[in-house]
């Protein structure tokens, strides 16, 4: 699960940054002392799965930040003071924490969060998408049968193993509608189904079509995520 830390107390910002390293199916991909430039991160951030959230904060304060962004991921709160927690349940939050947070407590907290991340992905992992192919009728595409996807400006590229599907759709938008379990950001102009990845090449990752083979690149900014995300055996 990608999660962002939101906390402008440096201490308990640092004290949950290192709970979180000790739990393998999480990944920090940002942290905040303030709401305002988590807000303009999680607009720009494709996959945000968890977000750990301080309440008192100077600028906007976490109640603040929840009322303003929509299509929020779950929600764990991390207060010093307990008097916010009704106004934050009516945003449907995963669990409320309360300073100093204490590692079994926060396992917990994060066990559920993967609990439910985990049903969500059972729930999406045999559906697909209907994409466009006329002026009126829809196909459908299963996850399963998608290779990779391509931005193309305001288009993307869906390629499958036997064709390409080109859509009137932006890459934020799509990705929100694929389940993150399954397809991982390579690029900023690249996103793959990585259990159809036939091998990858140093920065390259390759896929086997009807017509031939084909690659996609990965770059510096996603590449350490990527290697977290799929099962590499050492020799």
């Amino acid at each position: 699960m990608n999660c962002i830390i939101i906390d402008d107390d440096k201490v308990s910002g640092l004290l949950i940054e290192k709970y979180i390293q000790k739990i393998d199916y999480l990944t920090i991909v940002g942290s905040f002392d303030n709401a305002i430039d988590a807000a303009r991160f999680f607009a720009n951030e494709e996959i945000i799965d968890l977000i750990i959230l301080d309440i008192e904060m100077p600028g906007m304060s976490g109640v603040e930040f929840l009322e303003t962004l929509d299509n929020l991921p779950q929600i764990i709160v991390v207060s010093a003071k307990e008097k916010y927690a009704f106004q934050v349940i009516q945003h449907d939050v995963t669990d409320y924490l309360l300073k100093p947070v204490a590692f079994p407590r926060f396992f917990k907290a994060v066990s559920k969060a993967y609990t439910k991340y985990k049903e969500e992905s059972k729930k999406t992992g045999s559906e697909g998408i209907f994409v466009k192919s006329s002026s009126s009728s829809f196909i459908r595409l299963f996850y399963d049968d998608v290779l990779y996807i391509e931005a193309m400006e305001n288009y993307v590229i869906i390629e499958t193993f036997s064709q390409r599907h080109t859509i009137h759709y932006t890459m934020k938008a799509l990705i929100q509608k694929l389940p993150s379990n399954k397809f991982i950001r390579v690029h900023r102009s690249f996103i793959v189904n990585k259990d159809k990845i036939e091998r990858i090449d140093d920065n390259m990752i390759i896929f086997s079509t009807i017509e031939k083979r084909k690659s996609v690149p990965i770059s510096k900014t996603y590449k350490d995520d990527f290697m977290n995300k799929i099962n590499i055996v050492n020799k």
